[in-house]
């Protein structure tokens, strides 16, 4: 590899943290005049605190440009790259770990689920979708978000797999790297709800909030 290609692969990263590190809940909390969703529930940054602060409109706000952070410095990669399947994950892991870890934020953030769902509708959109009924139904069930995210970020590999057992050339080495390594910084981040689930004391989603109501009955 050359040094130009390298360098080309460095910079990509960096600006894919700076994406994954624009706090999208925080400036539609300010846009919306509701109030920072890091002062109430979890305080975390990402769409389901952003519903319990703003409602729903607003959190679909959240949610969208939390996958754009995540699936456009993956396109931009790929169009610059021509398809460098390794630059995409570089770059992938660096717009989740930015939105976990946001430089705007002295580094807090969200969970990353966003941004890595982003990241995979460009790898890989059917995985998503084999791997996104997972997550429903596991917060339906056990009505935990943490619980939805955490098994429904693990099904990305098998989704993967299986994509691939069926047509390997859909899915690049990386790719499949990339499915079983992106999980597992979710699942790092998610370490405190980790603790509350074995504890017993996570919260539970109120599926009130999906009606449009706020946190508190606002």
């Amino acid at each position: 590899m050359t040094t130009e290609a390298i360098l080309l692969r460095a910079l990509l990263a960096f600006l894919g943290y700076i994406a994954g590190s624009v706090p999208v809940g925080v400036l539609v909390a300010r846009a919306s005049g509701g109030p920072d969703p890091r002062t109430i529930g979890s305080g975390r940054t990402g769409g389901t605190n952003a519903l319990r602060a703003l409602g729903r409109k607003w959190a679909a706000v959240v949610v969208a440009g939390d996958l754009a952070k995540g699936a456009v410095p993956v396109l931009v990669t790929r169009l610059v790259t021509n398809g460098d399947s390794t630059a995409e994950v570089l770059v992938a892991a660096a717009a989740v770990a930015g939105s976990v870890r946001s430089v705007f934020l002295k580094f807090a953030g969200g969970r990353g689920v966003g941004a890595g769902v982003g990241t995979m509708l460009v790898i890989q959109p059917l995985a998503v979708v084999l791997a996104a009924p997972v997550f429903i139904l596991a917060v339906i069930v056990t009505r935990y978000v943490s619980m939805g995210s955490l098994l429904g970020s693990a099904a990305m590999f098998p989704a993967m797999l299986l994509i691939w057992a069926v047509a390997s050339g859909w899915v690049a080495p990386a790719y499949l790297v990339w499915a079983a390594v992106g999980p597992v910084l979710i699942w790092l981040a998610h370490a405190d709800n980790i603790d509350r689930l074995i504890h017993g004391t996570e919260r539970k989603f109120d599926l009130g909030l999906l009606g449009g109501r706020r946190q508190g009955g606002a």
